[in-house]
Formats: structure tokens, C-alpha cells, sequence
């Protein structure tokens, strides 16, 4: 079930700032068990429980991609990246080009090593780079439907391999999503020591900006982002794939709550959950509430981030489910 809904949510294109195709699917599986509201930056918001509000979990809807700037009179498409990517991952790939009307193939081509004539192969910074959609004008280019703000993400290819792993593009944080989707409709009927806010976030991946925007409104006394955890390198020891859910205890944005970190270590044990604890770089959504709650980043290891072969072990996110329900009951 866990690798059904990944199937589908991975494959949705959303970037941030255009996250209402996956709003929409998230709306369309929380409706059956709860009731949600959309904020006016775009967060999709559920809340279980009633009094004081103790807890927000937040998982991020946005994904990297290519933002369309212009259209060469070639018919090319120029763009500029949103999110973290590295350039290397750019040089000969297929892409969708999202446009208001639907989806147009296109790619983002390569000087061939037999014309290489000065036989430097030195990395092509982005903005060399332009996409083609096989237009031979701007006004060709304008009839397929392209408008200079439309938007692309890489090609989609999702892989489960030997029956354990999962790979593809924008598991960040898709995986995220799932989980809390997973925690709601665990949760709904259940009686909560308080309320407890579950956020679809907007707009990560370029500053926290929808999780900015919650911190406005609430202030919980804790505050917790399921987001990924980019392994696994000499900077994140021992936390593997298969080792179970991770508490995220340190990274660029924040040195994230000890004691809070202790607690949810307490739960995982009681209740059997295996989890790893470990540092590694990036940020999440949960240091935003750093001047007012304890805080704290839930993850699960995920190889190869910010590439189109994201990799996540399927065992780590039925941990992550867990303790997540786990905290709701008994922090």
C-alpha cells in the first residue's frame, strides 16, 4: 500500500510555488477521514484533537524543477532552477514541461564527444543551458502551449528494487506526505491529549516559506518536520537505509531540541520502532519554530537526494509511520 501511494504522489509534478496538483491528490485521500482547510500561501492543514495545540508535524509538498524564463526565437526554452540542484544532473536529461493546457516532453540536450573538439568535458553551468520541446520558432513554441512562468521537473521513472527499496524523483518529501497522510487516517478517531496540527507544507525548498507562514498562527509546544535525511556519506555515520526511521539531530538549519529528542527515542524503544539517530546537512521546515517550541526533524535515510534516483528503504518509512502515531499517543 505504502509503495502504491509513493507510486502516485512521485509522479505528480509540483515545484515550489505550484504545488496544486499535489494539494489537490493529498485533498482527494484526506477527505474520506477528515477535514482540512487551505491557508492562503497554499498549506493544506488538518486538525485531530482539541484544546491547546501540542504538536505539528509538517512534511513539504514542493519539489525541485526548472522554472521557464523565456522562449528563444529558436523555439528553445530558457529557465533557471528552483531548489537545490546540482548541475551535473542537468546535461542530457528528459523532462516534462508543465504548461496550463498539460504536459509536453523535452529534453535538455548534449554536446557530442565526437564534436568535442577542445575535449574539455568540465560540468555546463545551468544557465547554458536551455530545454527543447522540438519547436523550430518562438511561435511554434507558443502553439504548443509553453508560457514564459510555465515550469519543468526531470522525467519520472519510478523502480522498486528487490522488493525493499523504492526509487525515483521528488521522494522528497513525498515520502513525508505519506506518512502523515498514514498518521491522520490512523489517528482521526482516536482521543488526543491536546490538538495536534498536520502540515502539507509549501514552498520548502526555497527558504521554509509555507512553514514560515504556519508559524504565525500556531504555537505549539513541539514542532516536528518529517523530511528526508540525505545518506549516506562519512558526514552521516552509521544511519544506513533498512536501519529503521531517523531523528534528524543536527543539520544546516538547526541543532534541533536534545530532550525532545530523548523523548521520542524513549517511544520508539517502548514500542519496538526501530530508529537511528544522526546528523547530516540541508534544513527543515521544523527550525522555523526554534523561538517557540522544542523541535525536532523525523526521517527516514534516503541515498542519492535531489537526483531523479532518490532511494528510500520501504521498511524505514512503516517505521516512520509508526512513531509518528507512537508521539501523537504518548508525548
Amino acid at each position: 500500500m505504502l509503495i502504491d501511494e509513493l507510486r502516485e504522489i512521485t509522479q505528480i509534478p509540483g515545484i515550489s510555488g505550484y504545488e496544486e496538483k499535489v494539494r489537490e491528490k493529498i485533498a482527494e485521500w484526506i477527505e474520506p477521514y477528515a477535514d482540512y482547510t487551505v491557508d492562503t500561501i497554499g498549506n493544506l492543514v488538518v486538525e485531530l484533537g482539541e484544546g491547546e495545540t501540542k504538536a505539528v508535524f509538517m512534511a513539504h509538498m514542493d519539489e525541485i524543477g526548472l522554472l521557464i524564463t523565456g522562449i528563444r526565437p529558436d523555439g528553445k526554452l530558457t529557465f533557471r532552477k528552483v531548489g537545490g540542484i546540482d548541475d551535473r544532473l542537468l546535461y542530457g536529461r528528459h523532462l516534462d514541461v508543465i504548461t496550463e493546457n498539460g504536459k509536453l516532453d523535452g529534453v535538455i540536450g548534449v554536446l557530442p564527444v565526437h564534436l568535442n573538439l577542445e575535449r574539455k568535458f568540465e560540468t555546463v553551468p545551468w544557465h547554458r543551458l536551455v530545454i527543447d520541446i522540438g519547436a523550430e520558432g518562438r511561435e511554434e513554441a507558443e502553439a504548443l502551449g509553453v508560457k514564459v512562468l510555465d515550469y519543468a521537473v526531470f522525467k519520472k521513472h519510478f523502480a522498486v528494487l528487490n522488493n525493499r527499496y523504492v526509487s525515483t524523483r521528488s521522494l522528497d518529501d513525498r515520502f513525508g506526505v505519506v506518512a502523515l497522510v498514514e498518521a491522520v487516517k490512523d489517528l482521526v478517531d482516536h482521543d488526543l491529549d491536546g490538538k495536534y496540527v498536520f502540515a502539507f507544507t509549501v514552498q520548502e525548498e526555497i527558504g521554509l516559506k509555507g512553514a514560515r507562514f504556519l508559524a504565525q498562527k500556531y504555537s505549539p509546544k513541539y514542532a516536528f518536520a518529517v523530511d528526508s535525511f540525505g545518506c549516506c556519506a562519512d558526514l552521516t555515520g552509521d544511519v544506513r537505509l533498512g536501519g529503521g526511521a531517523v531523528i534528524r539531530a543536527l543539520d544546516n538549519s538547526a541543532i534541533y531540541t536534545r530532550r525532545l529528542a530523548r523523548k521520542v527515542a524513549e517511544i520508539a524503544s517502548k514500542n519496538e520502532i526501530p530508529l537511528q539517530i544522526g546528523v547530516t546537512g540541508g534544513g527543515t521546515d521544523a527550525s522555523v519554530f526554534q523561538d517557540r517550541s522544542e523541535v525536532l526533524a523525523l526521517s527516514v535515510p534516503i541515498k542519492y537526494l535531489h537526483s531523479e534516483v532518490e532511494t528510500l528503504h520501504i521498511g524505514d518509512l512503516e517505521a516512520l509511520v509508526k512513531l509518528i502515531e507512537a508521539i501523537a499517543f504518548e508525548l
